[in-house]
């Protein structure tokens, strides 16, 4: 009996030590996978799996952006990226605010540069990132980077370059067209020749946050940033304002020659931009990003940009400038997501910056400009070289856009569209937009 217990002792201690070792490898596993979860770059399959979402407010890129999702999963194994997006009739700020309303904000949030701040509070800081020291140009709220900017973007009047190459008998050089009348004759030439000048689109968007911000953006003694304190001050006189008169002037020309002047309203993003890919008509005003749309109808068309005048004096600077900025900027929630979601986040961004196939998807796929210096792709698109070109050449000014609050496309918008469809006048106009701008705390 003494042998048999003795026996049993020693097979009871084997079995201890061995669910002991056992627990203690298992975890080891443990505790690795949790380190994983957060530095891991996609390589081990035994990693934790993350799932983050990504708010797209480009919508014209929604299918672009699903596949660059995919494509980087697919890099990253144990990250599952689900992407949402806003559509042209939602700011990015009032789907932002419902998600965090609902609880459930998205890991990544695409916003126009003029919100990151009103989400300043729940944005991480990413001032210690790598990719911050690629930036061409300091990106910062407050002394921190709060956001990561994801396309230099940049508007004006968009050309047919077939269509004005015919008109003008030869290459047509946009810089002839310098002054307000200048651009009339061009209209004039092109509806001589048989084809629609213009289509002007009605989108609220456009009207407000684009053409309406080139009266911010041009204002020969002061920036942007002044110009609108003045407007929230009460002392921006409008009526007397020599830009905004002068941008008015314009306004009124591409009135006189827009294809849909009958019924103004009616013309939307898709016909424009179908009209001018196709040449049935010369001109739309928009920017870079409407190359997606341009290419679906003519893939193999060329276009170009004519800055928008706001006076008859060709040394004005405006008259040669188009509006550049970096517009689209993703910050990280850091007020639901885990460590392990930031950290995924942070990946995708540096997938972006660092890997091939994030940049091949901004360039070649999105068709945006980077802001990064390290990114030397040749870009994509007749747009967005030339966009390249006028900023590289100091032809621009501000994208005043990225500094008006996120209801001044909607609010102002909807007077521009007034304004388009002559149910208001210019007084009227200017006393909306000051109105609008004495509300704004």
């Amino acid at each position: 009996m003494k042998k048999l217990s003795s026996l049993m002792l020693v097979l009871i201690l084997a079995l201890v030590v061995s669910a002991c070792g056992g627990n203690n490898a298992n975890n080891a596993s443990n505790a690795n996978e949790g380190t994983n979860a957060s530095t891991n770059t996609g390589s081990d399959s035994d990693a934790k799996e993350v799932k983050i979402t990504i708010l797209n407010s480009k919508s014209e890129i929604h299918t672009q952006m699903t596949n660059a999702a995919e494509t980087f999963s697919k890099a990253h194994p144990n990250i599952k990226v689900e992407v949402i997006s806003t559509n042209q009739d939602q700011s990015p700020v009032e789907k932002a605010s419902a998600l965090y309303a609902s609880g459930t904000p998205a890991t990544l949030a695409m916003l126009d540069a003029g919100d990151i701040e009103k989400f300043a509070d729940k944005a991480l800081d990413l001032s210690g990132e790598k990719w911050v020291a690629e930036l061409a140009q300091p990106n910062e709220i407050n002394g921190k980077t709060l956001a990561f900017p994801f396309a230099v973007e940049g508007y004006g009047l968009i050309y047919n370059k077939e269509v004005l190459d015919e008109v003008a008998g030869g290459a047509f050089d946009p810089a002839t067209i310098n002054t307000t009348s200048a651009l009339e004759e061009l209209l004039q030439k092109i509806e001589a020749a048989g084809k629609t000048p213009l289509y002007i689109g009605s989108m609220d968007w456009s009207l407000g946050n684009h053409f309406l911000a080139i009266a911010y953006a041009a204002q020969p003694d002061t920036d942007v940033k002044g110009f609108l304190e003045q407007l929230k001050g009460g002392s921006a006189d409008l009526v007397n304002n020599a830009t905004y008169q002068g941008l008015l002037d314009t306004f009124d020309v591409l009135k006189k020659y827009n294809g849909g002047k009958n019924d103004p309203m009616a013309v939307n993003y898709e016909q424009s931009t179908a009209a001018v890919a196709t040449g049935s008509a010369a001109i739309t005003f928009n920017g870079n990003w409407l190359i997606t749309e341009l290419l679906k109808s003519n893939p193999e068309g060329e276009y170009g940009f004519i800055p928008v005048p706001v006076s008859n004096d060709p040394a004005t600077k405006a008259n040669s400038a188009v509006a550049i900025g970096a517009t689209k900027q993703m910050f990280i929630d850091n007020e639901k997501s885990t460590e392990e979601q930031q950290a995924a986040a942070k990946q995708f961004l540096n997938w972006l910056v660092y890997e091939d196939a994030g940049q091949q998807f901004l360039v070649n796929e999105a068709n945006v400009i980077p802001a990064f210096k390290n990114i030397t792709l040749e870009l994509n698109g007749s747009l967005a070289v030339a966009i390249n070109e006028y900023n590289l050449a100091g032809n621009s000014i501000e994208f005043a856009g990225n500094f008006v609050p996120g209801d001044h496309w909607k609010v102002l918008g909807a007077s521009m569209q007034k304004y388009l469809a002559d149910v208001t006048d210019r007084n009227g106009l200017a006393a909306e937009i000051e109105d609008y701008w004495k509300s704004v705390q």
